[in-house]
């Protein structure tokens, strides 16, 4: 588990932010990285700082707290839990529809901030077992192995470099998919990240912010659109985006 899980604290009043920063000192597990009281420089944290845990205040001046999540949902890659922290019970049923991992309603008692705070470690060292069971089956395949595990939402699935086209990444249910050559297209688990995919094969290499090929069936690159090799000859949609350009040509002359 975790030395320190990162957490960041958005409230528009200081003496919200006051009080769960004191209760949060007595947790050694959880680290206050930084605090706002805007919801523009909480927007900023949360993508500079990537927090593992984020309490949000609902009802700020310039934008709520569900307005604040739904304008980052898609640059949400990470493993985040969200607890609202509010005056207001009348927005429980909505943070419950935003998959908020848990809702403490100013003013809290001890026992139940307690009681959150438990069932975070808890929800986090659970986790942090699974990912340890995964790290320990793919240890048994390195990266230069012709084999490699990867996380899928049923399970792991061993696959070989030569077996995968492009990895997509869906916006609509915030993950990535794998494409390979018989077209079968495998939902990965919902916290794998571009990194993750990355670090499988030096093969794989990023075009844009959604999708990632397999740099051994590229045959050209045609302005900005990557033409493969078959089975993937017929994918229309790889078009490399200006950021990756130079990653992506520097991959493609080392092959």
């Amino acid at each position: 588990m975790k030395d320190k899980f990162n957490a960041i604290i958005i409230d528009d009043e200081e003496i919200g932010i006051k009080k769960l920063k004191s209760s949060l000192s007595n947790i050694d597990k959880i680290s206050v990285n930084e605090t706002a009281q805007t919801a523009q420089k909480g927007k900023e944290l949360i993508l500079t700082i990537k927090p593992d845990l984020l309490f949000l205040d609902v009802e700020m001046p310039e934008m709520n707290g569900l307005e604040l999540l739904r304008e980052l949902k898609d640059a949400i890659n990470w493993p985040m839990q969200v607890v609202f922290y509010t005056a207001y019970d009348k927005y429980l049923l909505s943070a419950l529809r935003e998959s908020a991992f848990d809702y403490l309603l100013k003013p809290y008692t001890g026992a139940e901030f307690l009681l959150v705070i438990n069932r975070f470690l808890t929800y986090a060292e659970s986790k942090e077992k699974e990912l340890s069971v995964a790290d320990s089956l793919s240890n048994l395949f390195s990266k230069d192995h012709p084999f490699f595990l990867i996380a899928t939402i049923r399970g792991y699935k061993t696959l070989k470099t030569e077996d995968i086209g492009y990895f997509e990444y869906i916006k609509e249910r915030k993950h990535w998919s794998v494409t390979l050559q018989n077209q079968t297209r495998i939902q990965l688990r919902r916290n794998t990240s571009a990194d993750d995919i990355l670090n499988l094969s030096s093969s794989f290499t990023q075009i844009n912010q959604q999708q990632i090929i397999n740099i051994a069936y590229l045959s050209m690159i045609e302005g900005k659109r990557c033409i493969m090799y078959p089975p993937f000859d017929k994918t229309e949609e790889l078009i490399i985006s200006r950021n990756f350009a130079k990653s992506v040509q520097d991959s493609f002359f080392m092959i």
